[in-house]
């Protein structure tokens, strides 16, 4: 019974650990960028961002969703004509972008004990979405819309 007490007082020190850790950065690390921005950092700890992109020239930037989540819609954006690159983490919590039908998304993105979702059906001509990063207990969805 001893070592159940104890290993349970580690596991939720741990957890308070880890939290207080995520409440510390919150105050630190601050999103960038608006709807007309080429360029976004995104960061999203307890709470949710909900964004939508006009931008001109989307060249990318950063996403980080730990114990939030990240809702971006970049399908009345246009993409830079050397394409965009996303670096995604997801840590608890998860980031979905919606895109336009004609976009092309190449995924590098790693999942541990989480997952994520991208088109399978991207033209092989469009301009491209690259994205590169992880899911760790959370999850990465990428969907697109059609144009209209």
């Amino acid at each position: 019974m001893r070592v159940l007490r104890t290993a349970t007082a580690a596991f939720v020190g741990f957890w308070a650990g880890v939290m207080a850790a995520a409440a510390i950065v919150k105050r630190i690390v601050r999103s960038r960028g608006d709807a007309e921005s080429d360029e976004v950092a995104l960061v999203a700890i307890f709470d949710g961002i909900g964004f939508g992109s006009r931008a001109t020239s989307f060249r990318g930037g950063s996403m980080f969703a730990w114990y939030g989540g990240i809702s971006i819609d970049l399908s009345n954006a246009t993409l830079s004509p050397e394409g965009a690159h996303l670096d995604l983490h997801a840590v608890n919590g998860g980031i979905d972008i919606t895109v336009p039908e004609g976009w092309r998304v190449d995924s590098r993105l790693n999942a541990i004990v989480g997952g994520f979702d991208t088109p399978s059906d991207s033209p092989d001509d469009g301009p491209t979405l690259t994205l590169d990063g992880f899911a760790l207990f959370g999850g990465v969805s990428v969907r697109s819309k059609p144009v209209g």
